[in-house]
């Protein structure tokens, strides 16, 4: 089982600083739902920046519970940083209307993250803040984010904490009770959680994730946790059949130097 490092706190910190102030930028955006991830990097973003430099923003859709409007609102105002609630269910609605034989389950709930994005970064060009996406390891290795939505953000503070060691943070930091027991959801639809549709707990997640991390072999890490092999082996196939989210598109080399191949920043 992965374990959190003592510095980690301390490194995201100056993660913030170094990537959220100066070339324009004045702060941070945090898109809020009331999980876990965003109430601990929106958490992270306050001790580090300070509050003027951090605003939350909740983005429900038409079936998001009002109590945990109001949790995530107040969770907000105890923070001390900016707080707005933009609805988007109208947005979803008319996307839904230009597009009515799309009907997939999946694919109508990717909506959502694509329009809070689009949002997100709107409010941040205005207010010279930048986008911090709330993604944590687990989730960026499994591809358990939609591509150009929630995936689409300026800056990953807890990108390198396994959900694990997310809980674990968030315990240290004493995060209300009700934000770190709730079942971690994507919010794509009603009733959707992270474990059901994963097939697997985090528990379970992340200790093959760290096996991997670890370059051991599929049956290595299922011999030392005692997860079953076929259990392994699946969520290694994830990992490699979702390398595409975790890449800028492939660009057809042409020049003397190409974008992604052999001209980085």
């Amino acid at each position: 089982m992965p374990r959190l490092p003592a510095h980690a706190e301390t490194t995201i910190h100056q993660f913030l600083r170094a990537h959220a102030l100066g070339d324009d930028a004045e702060g941070l955006v945090v898109g809020l739902s009331g999980g876990i991830d965003s109430a601990l990097t929106a958490r992270l973003a306050r001790d580090a920046l300070g509050p003027g430099k951090v605003l939350g923003v909740l983005l429900p859709g038409a079936g998001f519970p009002p109590a945990l409007a109001t949790e995530t609102e107040e969770y907000a105002r105890a923070l001390g940083i900016g707080f707005r609630a933009v609805p988007i269910d109208r947005v979803e609605s008319a996307f839904r209307a230009l597009l009515p034989e799309v009907t997939d389950r999946v694919t109508v709930g990717n909506l959502a993250p694509r329009i809070r994005m689009t949002i997100l970064y709107a409010i941040a060009r205005e207010e010279h803040r930048r986008v911090a996406g709330t993604g944590n390891k687990s989730e960026l290795l499994l591809g358990y984010f939609t591509k150009y939505g929630d995936g689409g953000v300026d800056l990953l503070p807890i990108g390198d904490l396994y959900k694990t060691e997310v809980r674990t943070l968030a315990e240290r930091l004493e995060l209300p009770a009700a934000i770190r027991t709730r079942p971690p959801s994507a919010g794509l639809w009603e009733g959707q959680t992270d474990e059901e549709e994963l097939g697997l707990p985090y528990s379970e997640i992340d200790q093959i994730l760290h096996g991997l991390e670890q370059l051991r072999s599929e049956a290595e890490i299922a011999e030392i946790t005692g997860i079953p092999l076929p259990h392994v082996e699946g969520l290694a196939r994830r990992v490699a059949a979702t390398r595409h989210k975790r890449r800028m598109p492939p660009v057809a080399k042409i020049g003397f130097r190409t974008v992604g191949l052999d001209w980085r920043e």
